[in-house]
């Protein structure tokens, strides 16, 4: 048996942040899987493919959260990860209302998603102020998952979506990139990419491995050839999982 809600997981400026959520009906405590979508920043929602869908998730036994932000048409970065880092200090606040084992969070973001999953990997909350609420906890994690994702949007055309009000537009673009963060300590990131991906270019997810490689930071990267912009499919469920459970049961 799944229950699935939508919830409220952060307010700004008298606006909602909406999240769905699904689990099992069990008593126990169980991983955190949080998705946060595609969409260049510009568009997407929670529920589209660029998203996990909850209810499948919740099937394989964990709690299962897509959220929506605040894209860059309406609000500009980094509010989108601000919402993100919110979701985050949500779940760890409501732990205990959705039996959400605390330890156990993991996050997969997908194309702009990845982007984020991968900056909180290596940056963290970085400079941006919270926002949202939940200013009391953590917006800590174990691991992500980064799927068709950004590491270095200086070198990306569509970076220029990233462009925080009131900053140089070169160094807000550098400030946002994972690659200009990798550090030994970097939460866990699995990486999957493809070679003719057309939407962000193969040469700087090699040189984001190769950041990771040489810092000692812990990763995996699966990488294909003829994917193109890969979304949530099965192939990446089935990877994301195993990864998933292997950090698991490494605690």
């Amino acid at each position: 048996m799944i229950e699935t809600q939508t919830v409220v997981y952060g307010y700004v400026d008298g606006a909602s942040l909406l999240a769905d959520i699904a689990r099992p009906r069990t008593g126990d405590r169980l991983p955190l899987i949080l998705s946060v979508h595609g969409g260049r920043w510009y568009y997407g929602t929670r529920r589209d493919t660029g998203a996990i869908d909850v209810r499948q998730w919740a099937g394989f036994g964990y709690v299962a959260m897509s959220i929506d932000y605040r894209l860059v048409t309406c609000t500009p970065a980094p509010a989108c990860y601000q919402d993100m880092l919110c979701a985050l200090r949500w779940a760890h606040a409501n732990a205990g209302d959705f039996g959400i084992d605390a330890a156990r969070i993991f996050l997969i973001g997908m194309s702009a998603g990845g982007h984020m999953v991968s900056l909180a990997s290596t940056l963290g909350e970085g400079r941006f102020p919270r926002s949202g609420g939940w200013d009391d906890y953590p917006a800590s994690f174990r691991a992500a998952v980064c799927v068709s994702g950004a590491y270095d949007l200086v070198k990306l055309d569509w970076g220029a979506g990233w462009a925080p009000a009131g900053e140089p537009f070169p160094h807000a673009r550098e400030y946002a990139s994972p690659i200009r963060h990798v550090h030994a300590r970097a939460m866990p990131q699995l990486i999957l990419h493809s070679d003719d991906d057309p939407s962000i270019p193969i040469e700087q997810v090699l040189r984001m491995e190769r950041a990771l490689a040489d810092a000692g930071a812990p990763h995996r990267f699966i990488r294909y050839t003829d994917r193109g912009h890969m979304f949530i499919t099965d192939e990446v469920i089935r990877h994301a999982r195993e990864f998933i459970d292997n950090h698991c049961e490494t605690m």
